[in-house]
Parts: C-alpha cells; sequence; structure tokens
C-alpha cells in the first residue's frame, strides 16, 4: 500500500475498486483522512470515535470551531448502537429515506466514546446512496463526514475539486466520478413532533407523506415559548 499522502484512486467499476477500497480503510484505521463520494456531494471523513482524527478533518478544512460532523452508517441497523430514544416517527423516516439524502438527528448514546464536536449529546445520522461509500463503511463502521471543502468554499462534486482545496491533509480520494449535487435533508428528531432543520434533495411535502406531523424550520417552539 502507498503511504503518499493525497493520493487519488478510481472507485467507478465495483469489479476493480477492492485495492482502493482496502487503502482507504487502512488509512481510517491509521487516524487518516479519506475523500469520499457520496449521493450528494463529496465528503471528508474519519474514524467517528478518534477525536485526533475528527479534529484533523476541521484542521483540513481550515474550520476554527468545533461545528459537529455529521456521521454516515452503512445500514440501519446500526441506528440503535449510536443513538438513543428513536421515535417510531424518526424510525419511519429513516425506513423511508435511507439510503439516501437524509441526515436525522438524534440523541446519542451516552456510554460513547468520541469527540464530535459540539453536538451537546447528539448526533446527525445518516445513511448515504452510494456504492464506493456503502462499500468502504461496510468496512470501517460508521465515518464522521463533512463536505470536502475548505471553509468558505462550495461543497466539490469531483474528487480532483476536492484534491485542489485539501491538498495533502487526506491521504486517500476515492474518485467515484462527478457526484449529483444538492444537499441532504436535515430533520431533527430529538424533539416531538420531528422538526425540518435544512431542506436539501428531500422536500417538506415527502416529509410529510411519510410522517405528516413533520413541522417546518419555522414553526415556533412551544417549549421556547413557554421558556422551557
Amino acid at each position: 500500500m502507498s503511504s503518499v499522502q493525497g493520493v487519488v484512486r478510481d472507485v467507478t467499476d465495483p469489479n476493480a475498486w477492492g485495492a482502493a477500497i482496502d487503502e482507504a480503510v487502512n488509512t481510517v484505521r491509521r487516524g487518516g483522512l479519506v475523500v469520499l463520494p457520496t449521493d450528494t456531494v463529496y465528503g471528508v471523513g474519519a474514524e467517528a470515535f478518534d477525536p485526533d482524527a475528527v479534529a484533523a478533518i476541521g484542521a483540513a478544512k481550515g474550520r476554527a470551531d468545533r461545528t459537529p460532523a455529521p456521521v454516515l452508517v452503512p445500514d440501519v441497523r446500526t441506528l440503535d448502537g449510536l443513538a438513543t430514544d428513536v421515535s417510531d416517527d424518526a424510525r419511519a423516516l429513516v425506513a423511508a429515506f435511507w439510503p439516501g439524502p437524509l441526515t436525522v438527528i438524534f440523541a446519542a448514546q451516552p456510554s460513547l466514546q468520541w469527540d464530535l464536536g459540539e453536538a451537546r449529546g447528539t448526533v446527525a445520522l445518516r445513511m448515504p446512496d452510494h456504492p464506493a461509500a456503502l462499500a468502504l463503511l461496510h468496512r470501517t463502521g460508521p465515518l464522521a463526514v463533512t463536505g470536502a471543502q475548505r471553509a468558505g468554499e462550495p461543497a466539490p462534486l469531483e474528487a480532483a475539486a476536492a484534491r485542489e482545496q485539501l491538498g495533502d491533509s487526506v491521504a486517500v480520494y476515492l474518485d467515484g466520478g462527478t457526484a449529483p449535487g444538492g444537499a441532504s435533508t436535515v430533520v431533527d428528531a430529538t424533539v416531538t413532533p420531528p422538526r425540518l432543520v435544512r431542506e436539501g434533495s428531500i422536500g417538506l411535502d415527502r416529509l410529510r407523506e411519510v410522517v405528516p406531523g413533520v413541522v417546518g424550520p419555522d414553526t415556533p417552539d412551544p417549549g421556547k415559548e413557554a421558556g422551557a
């Protein structure tokens, strides 16, 4: 395996991507960063349970704050190991839209030893609908992943564009071709009813087809109005 930083590996053909996925897995296990394609944009990821690796994501992006990193998972079964108090509404949304561009914020399992940033006891989970990303996640387990761009720049749709921005701070770039773009929709399932935080590729109307009670981001929060 090459120890050179910033190498680009082609993962467009599932029949030929074995060595590239192996290299990315080994990089993650060493605490390094990888760039991977998703069903929206390219992301930069690291072992979710390695605080130094997660911090390296922010450093690579030139981000000074501790914005919490979302976590990509390989399948729905991972959900209960990472989150607690998962409501029936949240399970319905996950069943309908995973794998896909839906990120759901849950209360994190308190026993987990991780530091994803200023998450305040929550974790944002998503299962991407991309074969190379899922192949990697099935080998590594959950990865902390955020957009593979420098702070303030647009998220890249190609591995080469991510390479231009992040350079040798990332060990391996998995090139899955041009990403479709867009953003994942973010829903906060720590509240009842679930609240749309960011509308992305899945609109509020589609969410309400599954869970009619989902509220929009501008809906007043009764608890906050009462001072709770």
